[in-house]
C-alpha cells in the first residue's frame, strides 16, 4: 500500500503518542518521528499545534493534531480496520477511547498531587474507571476479543504507565480487576505496545516522576538522572 510521506512529532514520554506509534505499527505504517524538548517548545511547534502539544502528525507537510483524530486518520488509510465493523460496537469503543483520554488526563492530575487526599481522589476515580471496564471487556485477550483495536491502543500507554510508577501494586488499581489483569498484560506482550516507547523509557519516567516534589515522586524515591 503506498501512504503519504508522514512525519510524527513525538516526545519522549508522551502517552499520546504511543497511540500513534501503535497503530503505525499494527499497520506496517512507514513515518518518520521527530523529537521534541516540550519544556523548551520549539517556535515552528507553536505553528502547528494549537495547544502545543504532541503528537502532530504531518501529512506531507500538513498538520493533523490530537492523538484521536490522528489515530483515526491512520486508521483510514491503512486498508481494512481496528474499530469493530458494527455500527454500536464501533460507536461503543470510540465512546471507551474518549473515557481513556479523560483516565490519562486523571494520571496526569494523579503524578502532579502534592496534596495526599488530592492524591487518593486522583487514585479512586482511575480504580472506579478500571471497575467500570472490567465489565465491558470481552473474555479477551484484548477489549473486544482476538483483534487488537484503536481502544487498545488508547488504554495501553496508561498501564504501561502505572506498571512502571507502581510495579509491586501499592495503589490498588487493579486489584479485583481480572478481566482487566488479563487485558492490560495482553497488552504489554504485544510487540506494536512494546516497541512504541524508547528503549529506556521506565527510566525516564521514574526520573521525570521522581524529580518531582509531589506525592507521587516521594512514593517512587529516588531514581537515575536521564538525560532529555
Amino acid at each position: 500500500m503506498s501512504y503519504p510521506p508522514l512525519r510524527l512529532i513525538s516526545h519522549k514520554l508522551c502517552p499520546f503518542v504511543q497511540r500513534a506509534l501503535i497503530v503505525m505499527a499494527e499497520r506496517g505504517i512507514p513515518h518518520e518521528l521527530k523529537f521534541v524538548n516540550m519544556g523548551e517548545k520549539p517556535d515552528w511547534l507553536l505553528r502547528i499545534s494549537p495547544a502545543g502539544e504532541v503528537p502532530v502528525l504531518c501529512v506531507e507537510g500538513k498538520p493533523l493534531f490530537d492523538s484521536m483524530a490522528i489515530i483515526e486518520y491512520l486508521n483510514d488509510i491503512s486498508g481494512g480496520s481496528l474499530h469493530p465493523e458494527d455500527p454500536y460496537e464501533r460507536a461503543r469503543n470510540r465512546a471507551w477511547i474518549e473515557l481513556a483520554s479523560s483516565a490519562q488526563m486523571t494520571v496526569g492530575s494523579l503524578r502532579a498531587a502534592k496534596d495526599e487526599d488530592v492524591f487518593e481522589i486522583h487514585v479512586a476515580t482511575l480504580r472506579r474507571r478500571f471497575a467500570s471496564a472490567e465489565q465491558e471487556l470481552s473474555d479477551g485477550p484484548f477489549f473486544n476479543g482476538s483483534q487488537l483495536a484503536l481502544v487498545d491502543a488508547a488504554f495501553a500507554p496508561i498501564f504501561r504507565y502505572l506498571a512502571v510508577v507502581d510495579p509491586d501494586g501499592k495503589l490498588g488499581f487493579f486489584d479485583g480487576l481480572d478481566k482487566l489483569n488479563r487485558w492490560r498484560k495482553a497488552l504489554a506482550k504485544r510487540p506494536s505496545i512494546k516497541q512504541a516507547v524508547v528503549e529506556d523509557y521506565a527510566e525516564r519516567l521514574l526520573a521525570f516522576v521522581a524529580s518531582k516534589d509531589t506525592v507521587l515522586g516521594h512514593f517512587v524515591g529516588a531514581a537515575p538522572s536521564i538525560p532529555p
